[in-house]
């Protein structure tokens, strides 16, 4: 395979681009200037706010694509190319049911910011590593904004604690998704990271064949099943690698960047066993 072979490549930030610290290694912004010179693009594809990820890729923001929210919110030069929303009623629905489940925190994403009504040192914490906009407010359901999602942090674990309930009643209509270790994701049915990225195929003229993705969790899926080039870190929940066609080395040892440069380096196979 040549680099032409791919035009596209989009990755999950948290465990799978970043480290273990959340942090981008620096090396990366030169990878980026020659994925430009070969005229690949490149999106962040991410359960964090777009504002997050606009800081965490500052010195290139207006040199890539922003796919937010877990695909609910698509953004290139600080426009919006896609979006895909909640309705008010589906939303204050939802954040009824989430009131109820013990040790949940709850976070009302909007376009403009995201909003909190919790004041749990420990949540706050937690929350603002991947909401740089965020406003503490005392009602939820009175929060005036476009809204996305509804992401959910539980510190004894999502996919035990809140997902059955939250699946049980909501996912015949919305999409829930577990999107880390203590994360749980509720959107628009039609909203997924996979759905931000054929948006991106047909309206950027890039095929399925051309596209390159890596992930690590179940919000993930929709985007390697969009992806020919479809890898999953060696650190990745067992039950996603099974959607990947390749792997990965782990976020630790930067797998996704030791794949891009044999990309760029055109390689005959870029398949890490």
């Amino acid at each position: 395979m040549t680099d032409s072979s791919v035009k596209f490549i989009a990755t999950d930030m948290d465990g799978t681009l970043l480290d273990g610290q959340g942090q981008l290694d620096s090396a990366f912004f030169d990878l980026h200037q020659q994925l430009e010179q070969r005229g690949i693009l490149f999106a962040a594809a991410s359960g964090r706010q777009y504002y997050s990820l606009r800081e965490t890729f500052k010195p290139i923001k207006d040199r890539m694509i922003f796919i937010a929210e877990n695909g609910t919110l698509v953004m290139h030069k600080d426009k919006e190319l896609y979006s895909c929303t909640i309705n008010k009623t589906a939303t204050h629905q939802i954040i009824d049911e989430a009131r109820g489940v013990q040790g949940a925190h709850l976070v009302l994403c909007g376009k403009r910011s995201a909003y909190v009504e919790t004041s749990d040192q420990q949540a706050m914490a937690e929350i603002k590593k991947y909401h740089h906009r965020c406003e503490q407010v005392d009602d939820l359901k009175r929060v005036e904004d476009d809204f996305i999602k509804v992401a959910i942090c539980h510190f004894d674990g999502t996919e035990e604690n809140v997902y059955p309930t939250l699946k049980q009643r909501f996912g015949n209509d919305h999409q829930v998704v577990v999107s880390g270790q203590i994360w749980l994701d509720l959107m628009n049915i039609e909203a997924s990271k996979g759905k931000a990225i054929e948006y991106l195929q047909k309206s950027l003229g890039f095929t399925y064949e051309q596209t390159m993705s890596f992930g690590d969790y179940f919000n993930d899926i929709e985007m390697l099943q969009a992806s020919y080039y479809s890898y999953a870190v060696e650190n990745a929940h067992k039950d996603v690698k099974a959607f990947a066609r390749f792997n990965a080395p782990s976020n630790e040892q930067f797998g996704v960047m030791q794949v891009i440069r044999k990309l760029l380096d055109n390689s005959s196979s870029l398949c890490i066993a």
